[in-house]
């Protein structure tokens, strides 16, 4: 069975972009100290913050030891070591996210794949959520165990593998059961493909791209 993955090595070197969520995104604590916590929001790389530092919605209000005070989407929240608070949509909304577009027009957004962080690529050409075999081995997932397959890219066909990834997050959105394709070699940048963007509404706005999850 073959795969196409209509991406041009050009763009698989494109410049990563910010990524602005509408909502809160998760947080999760990995170290506490006197007025400082390490936190890791969206399942991004841990970040330190100083109490009445800001980040990504995300305020430090106070921390010890024991744990830390934070406010989040305008709410009080307590978080021992290792505990973590998930950012979703409020009652009534569904949860969304906004891309900028780079010069070429391309969308970058930070996310996760099964918890751990991965900066997607938006690919509408391709079928699902696909990884390299480095960042499918960074994860523990047994991709071998998968259905087999050939996918064409701009070094020709190479092994990929059919998954299931049990979550894929990006900002406020979190799916679960998605599908994904592991490719061997010549893919440098994870795409975030149909698998995925076809449980959201997409509106494009100049350079602005809003996804929106249906279901």
């Amino acid at each position: 069975m073959s795969f196409k993955l209509k991406l041009a090595s050009s763009i698989l070197s494109a410049g990563l972009l910010s990524c602005t969520a509408s909502l809160a995104a998760g947080v999760s604590v990995v170290g506490l100290f006197k007025d400082k916590a390490i936190v890791s929001i969206d399942g991004g790389k841990p970040r330190t913050l100083s109490a009445g530092q800001t980040v990504a919605g995300v305020k430090l209000l106070s921390a010890n030891s024991d744990s830390a005070q934070f406010e989040i989407d305008g709410q009080r929240r307590v978080l021992g070591m290792g505990q973590s608070h998930t950012g979703g949509a409020q009652a009534g909304q569904r949860a969304s996210v906004s891309l900028s577009a780079d010069a070429r027009g391309h969308f970058a957004a930070g996310g996760s794949i099964n918890g751990y962080p991965i900066t997607f690529l938006v690919d509408t050409g391709a079928t699902s959520i696909a990884i390299n075999a480095a960042e499918a081995q960074r994860m523990g997932l047994n991709y071998k165990a998968g259905q087999a397959s050939l996918v064409n890219t701009a070094a020709g066909a190479v092994p990929a593998w059919r998954v299931t990834f049990n979550t894929v997050k990006l900002g406020p959105i979190t799916l679960n059961q998605v599908e994904g394709l592991v490719v061997e070699a010549g893919l440098s940048v994870p795409l975030l493909g149909m698998s995925f963007l076809n449980r959201m509404e997409m509106r494009r706005d100049g350079q602005t791209m809003t996804l929106t999850q249906r279901y």
